[in-house]
């Protein structure tokens, strides 16, 4: 199994928005992504996140859903710098383009374009039992839309949120100054296996 946390300046960028190293980190870890892993990467941009989670599923599949001409070019390239074959592109804007996928062991979603709810709901007539979502969200409108719609669904799923601010030391002359990087909220929900009769594991909860 590859490493986590690619450095950013690996990835061919462009102009496209890029979920940094450390949110990818923590994404992938939350996803729990096994070798086989079917998984779905909606709102792509550059790639970054599908890039790691292929290399992590080097025996699934991962696909790659995006609506904007230059970020499927950048994923493309970004698959092939990284010589993988388990990245399916596909150019559509999230919900379209869900229904004909096979069915999934983790989703993230990044970019919703203002379609979160319906992406949901798209998503989870696909996703396995004990299957995840993870939600990157930047607004605390997004986050609340995300919380709501699985806080209506709570004999389904299980879910918890996180914030995350990044803060990097940069070198400036004989000083070492902090630049922070914008705060990110990570919403991860799990889907209940129908076998543990409701009972919900978020591991991540446990004290």
């Amino acid at each position: 199994m590859d490493y986590l946390g690619i450095d950013d300046e690996e990835f061919i960028r462009g102009k496209v928005p890029m979920t940094k190293k450390e949110i990818r980190i923590l994404s992938l870890v939350k996803a729990r992504l096994s070798p086989q892993s079917v998984v779905y990467d909606i709102g792509a941009g550059t790639g970054a996140i599908s890039v790691e989670a292929a290399r992590l599923a080097s025996e699934g599949r991962v696909y790659a859903l995006e609506r904007n001409p230059e970020a499927i070019t950048l994923i493309k390239a970004n698959a092939a710098n990284f010589a993988l074959r388990n990245i399916t592109v596909i150019n559509e804007e999230a919900p379209c383009g869900i229904a004909s996928l096979p069915m999934c062991d983790a989703v993230f979603v990044g970019g919703s374009g203002g379609r979160l709810v319906p992406i949901l709901d798209a998503v989870s007539k696909k996703l396995k039992a004990g299957g995840r979502i993870v939600v990157n969200c930047i607004t605390v409108q997004s986050l609340m839309q995300g919380i709501e719609y699985f806080r209506a669904r709570d004999t389904e799923y299980s879910y918890e949120t996180i914030q995350v601010q990044v803060t990097h030391l940069q070198q400036v002359g004989p000083y070492d100054m902090a630049k922070a990087v914008n705060p990110v909220y990570i919403l991860t929900a799990k889907k209940w296996d129908k076998d543990q009769n409701g009972l919900a594991d978020m591991d991540e909860k446990a004290v």
